[in-house]
């Protein structure tokens, strides 16, 4: 049964998932609304740029609102721009999963197609035309096989978990236990919130190293980066020894956690990429000429290591 285990693990480590690619017209004089999250975190400005760029890059008119964290100010951007009637289409990062049916309903009766890009939805996949993303619950899974190949499966951890609701967090959430689910001595002592904000999962992990004995903490795993990057943070400041008295694996690769990598503060990060606003806008178009678009396209990552993890394993 132990090598079975294992045997799992290595197929979670090595699986990858390949971009799909949709060749389409560029989409040069098409209006095209996004309705972003917010910018929460440095991946979600990164997506908000690599978007903008593509959309400049095909000579798209995109007309762009940041609703700041609030569904409400997602769907009346998304309804302001349907009574309008100025957008051949829509590409929605939603905040939270649940309460999109009405205003994707409102998109179909007035012939406007949706994607949906990053996070996902719960409404009827008829509703929209695809959505583009990363796969959630295999980054978890990755996350948690590098901790336990690491730890050799032993490992009280730290979660710090995303956004309530959101479908980072709760399929991220469901890989990373579906794999520490196969060791037993791999266990989720504490698992808190820090809305996927730098600050907040500092304060997160102020406060569980104030409540838990630090020497029982093996790991962390935050749900991204900037909540890693806050939780190194906390440690230091605790007179603790990121990535050595507690090891640390999160998600996003952006700019600052390679610096930690590099500084040998962070284990390591699993890689969402932020650019999806080419096959989302392809997407758009090969709808808008008629042409079938898969339900999903995945967006693959890699995993990156420190040098002095990456040395201990090679």
């Amino acid at each position: 049964m132990r090598n079975i285990k294992w045997i799992v693990l290595v197929v979670v480590i090595l699986s990858m998932i390949a971009p799909m690619a949709m060749a389409q017209d560029s989409g040069e004089g098409l209006t095209i609304g996004f309705s972003q999250i917010g910018s929460e975190s440095a991946w979600r400005t990164a997506f908000t740029n690599a978007v903008k760029a593509e959309a400049e890059a095909r000579g798209i008119n995109l007309l762009f609102s940041d609703a700041q964290q609030e569904q409400e100010n997602q769907i009346a951007a998304m309804q302001a721009w349907i009574a309008q009637g100025d957008v051949d289409a829509i590409v929605l990062a939603p905040v939270v999963v649940s309460g999109w049916d009405v205003v994707l309903e409102e998109a179909r009766d007035a012939g406007i197609p949706v994607v949906i890009v990053d996070r996902n939805v719960d409404s009827d996949p008829s509703l929209y035309v695809t959505r583009v993303s990363s796969d959630f619950v295999h980054e978890g899974r990755l996350a948690a096989a590098w901790l336990v190949q690491a730890t050799s499966g032993n490992c009280n951890i730290v979660e710090l978990y995303g956004t309530v609701g959101s479908a980072a967090a709760e399929d991220r959430a469901t890989g990373f236990r579906e794999v520490i689910g196969m060791f037993s001595g791999m266990e989720i002592i504490a698992s808190e919130t820090g809305n996927f904000v730098r600050t907040e999962g500092k304060q997160v992990m102020e406060s569980i190293l104030s409540s838990e004995d630090p020497a029982n903490i093996c790991a962390v795993f935050a749900h991204n980066d900037d909540m890693a990057i806050g939780a190194v943070e906390a440690i230091k400041e605790a007179g603790l020894v990121p990535a050595e008295d507690i090891l640390i694996v999160s998600v996003d690769a952006i700019p600052d956690i390679f610096d930690s990598l590099d500084a040998g503060e962070v284990n390591a990060t699993v890689e969402l990429s932020p650019f999806m606003g080419g096959p989302a806008f392809d997407a758009a178009i090969a709808y808008l000429n008629g042409e079938d678009v898969p339900k999903w396209i995945p967006v693959g990552g890699g995993l990156y290591t420190n040098r002095a993890d990456y040395d201990a394993t090679h």
